[in-house]
């Protein structure tokens, strides 16, 4: 068995793994990262983010030839959707995104190792490649950036063909005639979206009494009505009993959380998306003496593990499930490692859900603010009312910023509209700096743009907005 040393040793390839890695080798650190897939950038850029935006953009592209264009003054005959160009079109993008990893990884010096790693001490991993030969692998700190699985629901066997997980979802043989979804959080409904534009009857199948639980309840209210024109389906307040397979579909037995009563509902598909849990298992680290909390997390203190050599990033620790939040913690942690101050700021991580029209947050919701009796003001501004979406024909949703009543500082944003996850950097550029909504009401913005929406809410805060 061979053995190599190094400084750094990063565990997992993904958004918040490969950038680690990559910033420790810029820091002068001999650093290795150790991916158990045979390619690079973990879930994310494999069978997440990247594959579920390809998909989204194509799926939006077809139905507005479908049910747009005409209007427009476009005059085409019927789409049809090749599903096998489709799946085609986005496995070439992942990769390229994935080969562009290891283009970077050799820029950077960052020594690539595939296979499975297991700690046998605080210093040392075992790698297991895929031809079952192993490796002896020694470093001064390591960076766990594992990330995440899908969460399995009792009840519901996934084959990834009829009941799938969010991977199976991207890449359907065909369209279904129904899908339904359960769990109506961000997964659930973006890959929804996908299917339901290229002609599936979506019905969604949530336990809880809203949509997207942990979103403001008013734009969580207004997105569930978007998505209802949509022809989105909603039972909420529901809990799934069973999912059984047959040779006439899918059937699921769910039953009301009010009154307790059970319902068989059939579909062609169901995609299970109740959520992700943490990549710990098989790890050994009660070898190297890692605690995890009783979910399974890593918990951290300042990316620390309770082993002071041991950085966690990403997923696989409390907070967030978001990449652009795994690759901040990376070069936080790669910086700490280097004897600098690295910082993350988490009351500043955007989150975006990428259906049409997009919805976009950062910082706090009201009903957050009220919780902690923290005294605030709204603002608000329709898109309706903003020159560039009426151009577009994209005038659903609303800008709201919420702010400090005394000090006028940005609190949170939320955003429902074309672009939102574009818009909102604005302000999370402006909270990053402790700025306030007279900050962007009083900042010029180009004509016509999405933004001046935010412009207009930031006015509005102090009810003085100019196009409404």
């Amino acid at each position: 068995m061979s053995e190599q040393n190094f400084d750094v040793v990063v565990i997992g390839a993904g958004p918040g793994g490969y950038v680690a890695a990559i910033r420790a080798a810029q820091l002068g650190l001999k650093t290795a990262c150790v991916e158990k897939r045979k390619t690079l950038g973990g879930t994310c850029l494999n069978v997440g983010c990247i594959p579920s935006k390809a998909l989204l953009e194509i799926s939006h592209k077809f139905h507005d030839a479908a049910h747009s264009f005409e209007k427009l003054g476009i005059a085409v005959s019927a789409p049809k959707i090749d599903v096998k160009k489709l799946l085609a079109n986005k496995n070439e993008i992942v990769a390229g995104l994935t080969g562009g990893i290891a283009g970077l990884f050799k820029k950077n010096k960052v020594t690539s190792i595939e296979g499975a790693a297991k700690f046998l001490d605080k210093n040392t991993i075992e790698v297991t490649k895929s031809d079952g030969v192993k490796e002896k692998i020694s470093a001064k700190n390591f960076i766990i950036a594992t990330g995440s699985e899908v969460t399995n629901l009792p009840g519901a066997p996934i084959d990834e063909k009829v009941i799938v997980s969010s991977t199976g979802a991207l890449d359907l043989e065909k369209v279904p005639g129904k899908m339904i979804v359960i769990g109506a959080g961000v997964i659930g409904l973006e890959l929804g979206s996908v299917w339901g534009r290229f002609g599936a009857e979506i019905e969604v199948v949530e336990f809880l009494d809203k949509i997207t639980p942990s979103m403001d309840a008013e734009v969580s209210r207004n997105f569930q009505r978007i998505l209802e024109k949509q022809k989105f389906n909603f039972r909420l307040s529901t809990k799934v009993l069973s999912v059984k397979n047959d040779k006439n579909g899918v059937k699921l037995e769910v039953e009301s959380v009010a009154d307790g009563k059970k319902e068989t509902l059939s579909a062609d598909v169901v995609l299970v998306a109740i959520g992700r849990r943490p990549n710990t298992e098989n790890l050994g680290l009660e070898n190297a003496g890692v605690k995890t909390n009783s979910r399974g997390f890593i918990e951290n203190n300042h990316l620390r593990t309770s082993v002071e050599n041991i950085f966690v990033i990403g997923d696989v620790t409390t907070g967030a499930m978001l990449a652009h939040k795994a690759e901040d913690e990376g070069v936080a942690a790669a910086e700490i490692i280097a004897g600098q101050a690295g910082h993350v700021n988490y009351d500043v991580i955007p989150s975006v859900i990428y259906t049409y029209p997009e919805v976009a947050c950062v910082g706090k919701t009201e009903e957050e603010l009220k919780a902690t009796s923290v005294a605030y003001k709204v603002g608000k501004f329709s898109m309706m009312a903003n020159s560039r979406a009426r151009a577009t024909g994209d005038e659903q949703g609303f800008v709201k910023i919420l702010s400090d009543a005394k000090t006028d500082r940005i609190l949170g944003a939320h955003i429902i509209g074309r672009e939102a996850g574009n818009t909102i950097h604005e302000v999370v550029v402006a909270m990053e700096f402790g700025g306030s909504a007279e900050d962007i009401a009083r900042t010029c913005h180009a004509h016509p743009t999405y933004n001046e929406a935010v412009k207009e809410a930031a006015l509005a805060v102090d009810k003085r907005q100019i196009h409404s």
